[in-house]
């Protein structure tokens, strides 16, 4: 072991010497060397955490990112002694411990490499800080790509690139700015077909590098804490995905409204502009179920109050909102104003659950209201005092909450300094480890007064910081971009890169918060926002005075805007059961092509092109007067949806791109349910679903869930699933219907839409029942039957 130096503000490096005992307790193994430990845990047969103890002695083994619902479930493990090495061995997975110095050598069952430690673990004196600065060290393997670690706003694989994660309050960023507001220490990499992830549970700024250094090695590190990883196995990134759910835990469904159309600004106010900005929605008929009321709803920016000026009659107004339709989304952020006769303010300061400095004083700083104090929301007591706070909020007709600045952001300072102390669920730590978790949990304690006071409705919840684990309780959106084809681009792959790490119920400010776009690309946003979990439109229109709304470029672009946003709602069936997907297994809902073709390495380094769920194919235009793009199709067979153009995939193909078409396509043999149009969700009983169904050879399956779409009887049964499953060739269609679960849907038949059909079938049967196809079933090219919901098989010859 080396020496450590005190000079300079770094120490050197210290790597762990030969091992000198160990010891197996349970699915625990333990590794000693002269001075430090090295804990394996085997969690499952895929999933295995290390926990490296520089100075001998762990720390405490606490976490706000692992969900309490992870179960240890390992089938079979053992440990094997060598000359070299130890080895553990599970069903999927071969652990190697090296003797000499701790290093991790991880391989498949057949012995291929997934995972080789280089330096491996290592550390450093924090001299400037204190505590250590704690690294590990790995190979990379041939042809390596790396992908995830949150909103990162460049290329989804980050290969030779190094980033961080610490909070950030980026106004106006650009493509490579980093750090950025969320904090996701979670990677995969993916080499010779094989797919891994590591999610490193460091709460300090921790850092990754991917060969940018150094090519041939890649690094992740952390300035503090323990060094603490949990290796997944795939071998498929969708199975990683699916892992790392699985420890940081999954989202609940949310109310359906959450997934239609959202309307912001900075600010809609007073009353009577929030009134003519509904109106107008459903005068012109385009959808919309949200509404968000930004800082000038308050009483000079103080949480929890109401304007008396511009909204003296707030229960009304959302009561009125509501009638038509409309929920009100209110901003919350976690500056309190310094102020003795502010109510909240006198309780957090009496209560002593602001935020101090090292010496005891206020952590004060200024934010919109001006002088500001903080709750410390590490401490369990504050968590449970501010989901209090928002009785009085859903009892005017709040439906949810936008939780903003909360990185934390301070004027002038950027953030809390280092020295603010945080109870950390009773540890007493310095900011410095509290800082990425502080938004995560106030979306929790958010979330929770949510839950509790809007009862039995689902509550909605979006906050700008997040940490691992966020997903439980919240949506994110991508923060305070710029309207440009640029940032039309970034909305693209930080969305994508937020949904395979854990985040799928993400977007981004449509059209751009800062600036003003042009009609063009306004609507190529709202195109690419079409196909995103969260669909809002935000923008800073307070500093331009340009209203950016689905109106506001003029009758030809409202028009194509509306038939976008009335595209999505008609898709609302499909985007829920994709949700459900996502909540039920941590399925990402947007997956780039490299997560669905992973053997297929053209699709490694591809951002344009990637899934919404199982069969939907997206990719944005994403330059102005684009006339046709060039996208990439995975193996099978794709449909361009909007004139059922059949393609083979395997290859890059090109389609035009009018302003009222974007490249979308639909994977041969899928089941597209579809709503009826409407306005807003729970406008009208849906007395028909609408099945879109593509024609595909081979056999292929597609799934439809179904709930009331709030409150929570699904949790007791409440809910169906609808399995297709489709085998047919080039001479028969065939299509068997699978219906399982408890919920009474309102609607009685199917509207059965077959499109591709390779030949022109004479008849359709159902359910053994023969019937004529007759002149008025071939609807423009498709053939449109109406079958009775309960219709189990049809077949077309």
């Amino acid at each position: 072991m080396q020496v450590a130096t005190t000079s300079g503000k770094y120490s050197v490096k210290h790597y762990p010497d030969t091992i000198q005992t160990w010891k197996k307790e349970g699915n625990y193994f333990y590794f000693y060397t002269s001075t430090t430990i090295l804990e394996l845990r085997v969690i499952s047969d895929k999933i295995v955490r290390f926990r490296y103890a520089a100075d001998g002695q762990f720390q405490r083994d606490f976490s706000y990112a692992v969900s309490e619902k992870l179960e240890e479930s390992p089938e079979y493990f053992e440990i094997r002694e060598w000359a070299d090495s130890f080895e553990i061995i599970t069903t999927a997975i071969r652990v190697f411990v090296a003797r000499e110095n701790l290093r991790i050598t991880i391989t498949d069952i057949e012995g291929r490499i997934i995972n080789q430690d280089e330096t491996g673990f290592h550390w450093q004196y924090y001299l400037q800080k204190g505590g250590k600065i704690v690294y590990c060290t790995k190979l990379i393997q041939e042809g390596e790509s790396f992908y995830g670690l949150g909103d990162k706003p460049t290329e989804l694989n980050l290969r030779g690139k190094r980033v961080e994660n610490f909070g950030t309050d980026a106004y106006g960023y650009s493509k490579d700015t980093d750090p950025l507001y969320r904090n996701i220490p979670f990677y995969y990499g993916l080499h010779n077909g094989i797919g891994y992830g590591i999610f490193f549970d460091n709460t300090f700024r921790t850092l990754f590098d991917f060969g940018k250094e150094r090519e041939d090695a890649s690094s992740f590190w952390a300035r503090g804490g323990e060094m603490n990883y949990y290796f997944i196995y795939g071998p498929e990134l969708l199975k990683v995905a699916e892992s790392y759910a699985r420890i940081t835990g999954t989202a609940e469904l949310p109310p359906l409204w959450a997934l239609g159309y959202h309307q912001c600004r900075w600010s809609y106010f007073p009353e009577s502009k929030v009134r003519e900005i509904a109106k107008t929605f459903r005068d012109k008929g385009i959808p919309c179920d949200a509404l968000y009321l930004d800082i000038d709803y308050m009483e000079g920016f103080r949480c929890f109050t109401w304007s008396k000026e511009y909204f003296p009659d707030p229960k009304g107004l959302l009561g009125s909102l509501a009638a038509d339709g409309f929920k009100t989304v209110v901003i919350i952020d976690p500056g309190i104003k310094v102020d003795p006769d502010y109510p909240i303010y006198q309780e957090l300061v009496q209560k002593g659950y602001a935020c101090k400095r090292a010496d005891g004083a206020l952590m004060e700083g200024d934010v919109w209201p001006g002088k500001c104090v903080f709750p410390d929301f590490t401490d369990p007591k504050v968590r449970e005092w501010w989901s209090g706070l928002f009785q009085d909020l859903t009892a005017k007709g709040v439906r949810g909450v936008w939780n903003d600045m909360n990185e934390p952001a301070v004027f002038e300072l950027g953030t809390f300094p280092e020295d603010v102390r945080h109870d950390y669920d009773g540890e007493n730590v310095s900011h410095r480890k509290a800082h990425n978790v502080y938004g995560h949990l106030m979306s929790k304690a958010t979330a929770a007064g949510l839950k509790k006071h809007l009862m039995p409705h689902r509550p909605f919840v979006i906050t700008r910081s997040a940490y691992s684990g966020t997903q439980r309780w919240t949506s994110v959106w991508t923060g305070d971009n710029i309207a440009s084809w640029e940032h039309l681009w970034l909305a693209s792959v930080q969305c994508q890169r937020l949904s395979v790490s854990g985040l799928s119920f993400a977007g981004s400010d449509i059209g751009g918060f800062i600036g003003e776009p042009d009609g063009e690309l306004y609507t190529r946003w709202i195109q690419l926002g079409t196909f995103h979990p969260l669909m809002r439109t935000h923008s800073a229109s307070n500093e331009t005075g340009f209203d950016q709304d689905p109106w506001s470029f003029g009758p030809e672009y409202e028009a194509i805007v509306k038939s976008f946003i009335q595209l999505r709602y008609r898709l609302l069936p499909y985007i829920y059961t994709t949700f459900w997907q996502y909540a039920a297994y941590g399925t990402p809902m947007l997956r780039p092509l490299a997560f669905v073709a992973q053997n297929d390495p053209n699709t490694h380094d591809l951002n344009h092109e990637w899934l919404l769920g199982d069969s939907l194919l997206i990719s944005h235009v994403s330059e102005a007067g684009m006339k046709s793009k060039s996208v990439y199709l995975p193996e099978g067979t794709w449909y361009y949806y909007f004139n059922d153009e059949r393609f083979t995939g395997g290859q890059a193909v090109t389609v035009p791109t009018p302003l009222a078409e974007m490249p979308l396509f639909v994977k041969g043999g899928a089941v597209v349910p579809q709503y009826p149009d409407m306005e807003y969700v729970g406008q009208k009983k849906i007395m028909e679903m609408i099945l879109q169904v593509y024609h595909g050879e081979g056999t292929t399956h597609s799934i439809l869930y179904e709930d009331a779409g709030d409150h929570y009887a699904y949790k007791t049964g409440q809910y169906n699933l609808v399995r297709f499953k489709q085998t047919s060739d080039a001479q028969q269609f065939r299509l068997k219907k699978k219906f399982v679960g408890r919920y009474e849907a309102d609607y009685t038949h199917h509207r059965v839409r077959v499109h591709g059909l390779p030949f022109t079938p004479k008849e359709y049967v159902q359910d053994g029942a023969v019937h004529p196809l007759l002149p008025e079933h071939f609807v423009q090219g498709v053939i449109e039957l109406n079958l009775e919901r309960k219709f189990e098989e049809l077949v077309l010859r």
